[in-house]
């Protein structure tokens, strides 16, 4: 009995030192800063990166010479099926978006599945008219080759159709009239987070980002 009291004990420990190390390089590593890389091309297309307190989101023209990013992801999967001009992309765990609206809904299962890679990821897709720079909305301006490289990183996380198109999530868990989600690829866990996925698209497009994050603190710290 003795020994299993203290295999349990060391079991407890053992988790609370992973949480422990967990949490203190989630708040250490987002300090270290990957560098904007240095461009002589013009910068001229602005996008956002975009908060609700936890999770991030990157922020696109709905329409450039680039990129129209409604032939891909169309007004009409909206309920309200308006035109708008700016698009927020987030990646994310599945169960966490269409099951948990609000933290108050969240279940211990669809926690432990999101971080430990056990369920599927989505796409949250939110049209906005206009947006505006603020604590919790930053823009950056990018060259064109910029802006193709966030492009191919964003479209590349989207899982799709024989067709090449994405996939529509149907269902009535959306967060308002002008957002959709759609199914994705990649694992969620507790190291690869939604914002981790904003974290590296900045990267991809290169701009400032911690070297890794999972909180969305560790992004906006370098857009102050």
């Amino acid at each position: 009995m003795k020994k299993f009291v203290l295999t349990i004990l060391k079991t407890v420990w053992a988790i609370i030192g992973i949480i422990g190390v967990y949490l203190l390089c989630g708040f250490l590593i987002p300090y270290i800063e990957v560098p904007a890389k240095s461009v002589t091309q013009p910068k001229y297309i602005d996008i956002y990166i975009l908060t609700n307190g936890v999770h991030t989101d990157l922020v696109v023209p709905v329409k450039s010479a680039e990129m129209d990013w409604s032939t891909e992801i169309p007004f009409e999967n909206t309920r309200s099926k308006r035109t708008f001009k700016y698009l927020s992309i987030g990646w994310g765990d599945k169960g966490f978006y269409l099951d948990t609206p609000t933290w108050a809904e969240l279940k211990p299962s669809t926690a432990v599945k999101a971080a430990f890679w056990m369920s599927e990821s989505a796409m949250h897709c939110t049209f906005y008219e206009s947006m505006t720079a603020g604590e919790d909305c930053k823009k950056i301006t990018l060259t064109q080759q910029q802006y193709l490289d966030l492009i191919g990183f964003i479209r590349d996380k989207f899982d799709r159709d024989s067709t090449g198109k994405p996939i529509l999530i149907k269902t009535d868990a959306v967060y308002d009239n002008n957002d959709a989600f759609y199914d994705a690829r990649g694992r969620y866990s507790f190291l690869n987070t939604c914002n981790t996925w904003t974290n590296n698209g900045l990267k991809a497009a290169g701009q400032k980002a911690a070297l890794w994050t999972p909180s969305d603190r560790g992004i906006f710290q370098h857009y102050q």
